[in-house]
């Protein structure tokens, strides 16, 4: 017997009871009993998955499935970026960089490049890669300008965020355009129309005013755990050797992208090997280790640097970020099995009887989606395959298609709370508490969410 096989008995109102307090015991554990995130996250989730009914003989399958799907798409990125970001760090390039950053754009200004360079960064990547790739460059700022961490991390993250979510070729957007049968290009170019002052409002100006009232340190993640690295290069390389290697991941993943068009559109045949391996090594985890390797050479053999010094450097790099990746695993097991447990598809069922605005009933599914279980992308795709009779059954114009994709996007992002691995990733990366990061990441995924829905709704009528 699987979970596939399975029927859930228990209505809307029992599951979403059962959910709620799920979460509660969640908060309880860790911020009140200090509990360590990962045994609360692993024990919350396992008696969340009792409690909602699923067959016993199921529930470990149901729990590693829920951390292995979240491991194969973060493990592999964290690692490499990681290790990435220790090379960028230790060579002094990262130092490098921001000098040059601080000298083109003033201290003052400082978030809002960082906030650009991730938009221009996040177009093709995911939010979990172009986050980690980008790491070494905010710590480095923040050390050099003061300020605490989230001043400068949060309008990096929420700019990776709002690409993720309302930008093609990003998997979720990609796939309710596919449902509803939107024109990819103009779920892009209305998408671009709302990411950019979605981040500049939510992102970048609440980035710096929450930086202000809570100041955070600069995780020594990236440096081993020490605050000055006695290793870092006195001769760093040019901030165009960094540039340079922050791109080449960018390039790769973006000639997988065209390829991909190309395929779809019949300009060039899908079958070929050499199709295939193009697109195997544009896949985001290949083009990071491509990536990693490049840079081992540049910032690290051709500047003298030993093969065994090489391979501290690396070891270094990847034990600090562990615990990350086990409570991200972890998160994503909790949303697991609020998943497989149905409490999502229940909700959403009890929403789409409400006789809501088509737009405002795609928002509403797609956020109440977010909530239960967690993953964006789910979310997303799901939401879009409910309302997809509704709206293939009437007759929208592409411009309304579009916005339809887009509220629907802004449902997605709502509310991003501990049965996200995303909040945990971010959470521990800058160094915050649970309670911290419900008060900045949670809000300023939900204040995405929100004017993303406004600005869809906009298009929607003015269509």
């Amino acid at each position: 017997m699987n979970t596939d096989e399975w029927t859930q008995t228990l209505g809307a109102g029992p599951l979403l009871g059962i959910a709620a307090g799920a979460i509660a015991v969640l908060l309880f554990l860790i911020i009140k009993l200090k509990v360590h995130a990962f045994l609360a996250l692993v024990t919350v989730s396992a008696a969340t998955a009792f409690a909602t009914g699923i067959p016993a003989g199921e529930v470990i399958d149901t729990l590693t499935d829920g951390f292995g799907s979240t491991l194969a798409s973060v493990a592999l990125l964290v690692g490499l970026g990681a290790i990435l970001g220790r090379l960028v760090e230790v060579s002094g390039g990262a130092r490098a960089l921001t000098d040059a950053l601080i000298r083109r754009f003033g201290e003052d200004r400082a978030p809002l490049a960082l906030g650009i360079a991730s938009l221009i960064f996040g177009f093709p990547i995911f939010f979990d890669a172009g986050l980690v790739v980008m790491l070494p460059i905010v710590f480095s700022v923040a050390r050099r300008l003061g300020g605490g961490v989230l001043r400068y991390g949060l309008p990096a993250a929420g700019a990776f965020s709002v690409m993720h979510i309302y930008v093609p070729p990003h998997p979720g957007p990609v796939a309710a355009s596919g449902l509803l049968g939107a024109d990819v290009g103009l779920v892009i170019a209305f998408g671009l129309l709302i990411a950019i002052p979605t981040w500049f409002v939510t992102s970048y100006l609440f980035g710096v005013w929450a930086g202000k009232n809570i100041v955070l340190p600069v995780p020594n993640i990236l440096t081993g755990g020490k605050q000055e690295d006695d290793e870092r290069d006195e001769n760093p390389p040019k901030p165009g050797t960094v540039v340079w290697l922050l791109l080449l991941p960018l390039v790769l993943i973006f000639t997988d992208t065209g390829l991909n068009t190309a395929g779809s559109a019949g300009w060039l045949d899908e079958d070929a090997g050499w199709f295939q391996v193009a697109r195997a090594i544009g896949s985001t985890p290949i083009a990071l280790l491509i990536t990693v390797f490049v840079a081992m050479y540049v910032l690290g053999t051709r500047r003298g640097r030993g093969k065994e010094t090489l391979e501290k450097l690396v070891d270094s790099a990847l034990g600090p970020v562990c615990s990350i990746i086990l409570i991200t695993g972890a998160g994503g097991m909790f949303g697991g099995v609020l998943r497989a447990s149905g409490i999502g598809d229940a909700l959403s069922d009890a929403m789409s009887d409400l006789g809501l605005p088509v737009i405002v009933a795609a928002y509403l599914i797609a956020t109440v989606l977010r909530i239960a279980q967690g993953s964006a992308t789910v979310a997303l795709t799901t939401a879009a395959g409910l309302v997809q009779p509704l709206v293939l059954g009437g007759s929208f114009n592409g411009v309304e298609l579009a916005a339809l994709v887009l509220a629907l996007a802004a449902g997605s992002v709502t509310a991003g709370h501990v049965n996200d691995s995303g909040f945990w990733l971010v959470g521990r990366f800058f160094g915050m508490d649970v309670k911290t990061t419900l008060k900045t990441w949670t809000v300023m995924q939900t204040t995405i969410g929100l004017m993303g829905f406004a600005l869809s709704s906009a298009v929607f009528v003015l269509a």
